[in-house]
């Protein structure tokens, strides 16, 4: 059974100081957060004298700067906002096309009246 290492990045000067709270004594560091995981599962089988292809799964948790994180924060929230309304548009959308087909209109008209091409309201109608 191969043993999750939690790796944690943090934020210093140019670099991102990386830690692993479960090995005393392994510490990295990378420039980029894309490089995280890598220098990590370096710094651990170095440590545990084996081949970086051997440590076991990384869970890698990132401190953003503190100066942002409120900002990512809000931006999580805004994110996720954005994809509720997409759907509650969607779903809108689809009920509006379908109920004006039921009316009798064209499918231009339907397009015409919800802001969409005819051929668009065929793919909503479709799926």
């Amino acid at each position: 059974m191969s043993t999750t290492y939690r790796i944690e990045a943090v934020r210093s000067g140019d670099w991102w100081a990386i830690t692993v709270p479960e090995l005393d004594g392994v510490f990295s560091q990378a420039k980029r957060l894309d490089q995280v995981e890598a220098n990590a599962r370096e710094a651990i089988a170095m440590m545990l004298d084996i081949e970086p292809d051997e440590v076991g799964d990384l869970e890698v948790q990132v401190t953003p700067p503190a100066t942002v994180a409120e900002l990512l924060e809000a931006l999580t929230i805004s994110v996720a906002d954005a994809e509720e309304a997409s759907e509650r548009v969607a779903r809108i959308r689809r009920e509006a096309a379908q109920a004006l087909r039921d009316e009798g209109l064209p499918m231009r008209d339907v397009g015409e009246l919800i802001g969409i091409s005819h051929q668009r309201v065929s793919q909503i109608l479709a799926s």
